[in-house]
């Protein structure tokens, strides 16, 4: 993951070519173990499900972490916790990556305060199901955003057209767009793949390399088991179709 490498102008930043799936506001994150104990206590903000990683912003522009990245394959022991008091959570852990402004490894705990934990986690392991079928070995060593930024257009809010990713991200749960003139984008391209890239290396990556098959275990969801992540067989995905727009996901029922 990186570090403080994904905000602009109080809002997100996204590589050139990298879509919002899913977008939630009213959310805490928080972290855990030595290695983030420069960014331990609790953070308020907005979080992401792009088609290549989670992306959490902070509302408060006076904390050191201002926004946080978890790329697909740095994420593993997923669990979806449904405490009995309190809201729902995400609980995992998460690995830094070389260049990515920190070293180490922390556990995480994303709280849903308006609810939304359940389907959020579900599509953030499917949509990682699919990035990491679409890697070819170890992934490359975090480039962060260079050169200029702007307003991203509208392609970026939501998945272009004619993609097809094998899930329906679920925007009946999580029917609002971020607001205007918060996403911004450079023409840089993600360093590593998505659920919209080619995906021509996904033999290789269901290969001998340990790092990959790695980060696909953690990313299958067992629907008999909505507290864990793990491996069952592959999916046939033959029959896709494109995720609902955000105007459509609202029309459709719980």
């Amino acid at each position: 993951m990186s570090l403080n490498a994904a905000h602009a102008n109080g809002g997100v930043l996204v590589f050139n070519g990298e879509c919002i799936l899913v977008y939630c506001d009213g959310v805490e994150l928080q972290f855990e173990g030595s290695d983030a104990k420069q960014f331990h206590g609790n953070k308020k903000g907005r979080i992401y499900l792009t088609t290549h990683r989670m992306i959490f912003t902070n509302k408060d522009s006076r904390d050191f972490l201002q926004s946080f990245s978890f790329p697909f394959f740095t994420i593993t022991s997923v669990e979806l916790e449904q405490p009995i008091f309190g809201a729902n959570y995400i609980k995992g852990k998460v690995k830094a990556q070389i260049g990515g402004n920190w070293s180490g490894e922390a556990v995480f705990k994303l709280k849903f305060m308006n609810g939304g934990a359940i389907e959020f986690g579900q599509a953030m392991l499917e949509a990682a199901k699919i990035a990491t079928r679409n890697m070819s070995g170890a992934p490359p060593p975090y480039t962060p955003p260079s050169g200029p930024f702007y307003p991203a257009s509208t392609q970026a809010y939501g998945p272009p057209p004619g993609v097809y990713y094998g899930f329906v991200p679920p925007t009946h749960i999580f029917p609002t767009a971020p607001p205007a003139n918060s996403v911004y984008m450079t023409d840089v391209p993600p360093p590593y793949p998505g659920v919209n890239s080619s995906p021509m290396y996904a033999e290789a990556s269901m290969g001998a390399d340990g790092k990959a098959q790695e980060a696909a275990q953690s990313a299958y969801y067992n629907p008999g088991n909505p507290g864990f992540a793990y491996m069952p067989p592959p999916p046939n995905y033959q029959d896709q179709r494109p995720p609902p727009s955000y105007s459509e996901a609202t029309k459709k029922s719980l």
